[in-house]
């Protein structure tokens, strides 16, 4: 007996994995907790650059990597037996909407630190990008999937800042990854390197459909526990939970006023944090304890940081940054 096409389509599908849906609620979960120590310092209750250094800033890119992860993963599954291109453009839509809107509420509460391409605009590109390899071979997915990592093992192990240059520093390059010194954002994620989790996730997907292993994992079912109900709607948690939080530290505020912070502490986290995107940490932290002291030394730090000097353009504060530059080399 031949079973009608639809039902044929159905079959062959991969079953939904309540593994998966937990592990994205996880991540969600984890990505609160993240943005919730991002509120509390731009509260004041956490000096600045707390959130962009130290462990925090591992803990960050670790939820990125596995949320970039599972959208590799989930673009297999919902891709198989073939492309449901209807249900695949109302997905993107979705996404690139929310990413459009994130990006123009930021210029507008955050014109200095807007978000111009944050992980859902990394999304959507990617999903555009591994739509086509969901179409080729496998062996064109595990090709670019190698030369990824190994670009980042050179970027970070091998010879730091030999894919790059400050051609792609400009916001509309600086979104390929290859800036030297992009324009600072509250939400960087550019393609390389987040592409390679994401190729990583589409090149185990890809081979783990030839094999039962989606059923087997189906079967544990855990999709009744509530991480797994939270990561079925992780885009409308991740649009709604931010606000919430930003709120609820604002109410903190109002009631318990965080402390003032030290100036010189202030300082040296905040150079530290922009620092540490283009320079070694130990470099780093000479440079900005230098360019801290004769800052004190000349009085400048006040108004620096009251916003009374024009970093780019002052001839004092160059001065200092180049004679600080080098001391440490």
């Amino acid at each position: 007996m031949t079973l009608p096409a639809f039902e044929a389509d159905a079959a062959a599908r991969p079953p939904r994995i309540g593994l998966l849906d937990t592990a994205r609620g996880a991540a969600l979960i984890a990505m609160a907790s993240y943005h919730f120590s991002w509120d509390m310092e731009f509260m004041g209750y956490l000096a600045p650059g707390t959130a962009e250094t130290g462990w925090l800033k591992i803990y960050a890119r670790a939820i990125a990597t596995t949320f970039l992860f599972i959208v590799g993963i989930s673009l297999v599954l919902s891709s198989k037996p073939e492309v449901r291109w209807p249900s695949f453009w109302k997905r993107f839509g979705m996404i690139a909407a929310a990413a459009a809107v994130i990006s123009i509420a930021t210029r507008i509460a955050m014109p200095e630190t807007w978000i111009y391409f944050g992980i859902l605009h990394c999304i959507a590109v990617l999903t555009l990008i591994g739509i086509v390899f969901i179409r080729l071979p496998l062996a064109a997915t595990l090709i670019v999937t190698t030369a990824l990592l190994t670009a980042w093992l050179i970027d970070n192990f091998g010879t730091p800042g030999l894919l790059r240059s400050s051609f792609f520093d400009p916001k509309y390059l600086a979104w390929i990854g290859l800036a030297v010194m992009p324009d600072r954002s509250n939400d960087y994620v550019p393609l390389f390197p987040w592409a390679t989790p994401f190729f990583a996730g589409l090149s185990i997907a890809s081979i783990a459909i030839r094999t039962r292993l989606p059923h087997r994992l189906a079967a544990l079912g855990t999709g009744s526990w509530w991480p797994a109900r939270l990561g079925r709607h992780s885009l409308a948690f991740y649009l709604i939970h931010q606000p919430v939080l930003i709120a609820i530290a604002y109410g903190l505020s109002l009631l318990v006023p965080p402390p003032q912070p030290d100036p010189a502490e202030t300082y040296l986290k905040q150079c530290n944090s922009a620092c540490v995107m283009q320079q070694g940490e130990a470099l780093c932290q000479s440079f900005c304890q230098c360019t801290l002291s004769k800052l004190q030394a000349q009085s400048l730090l006040t108004q620096l940081q009251a916003n009374q000097i024009d970093v780019q353009n002052d001839e004092r504060v160059q001065t200092i940054a180049g004679e600080c530059s080098a001391e440490v080399e």
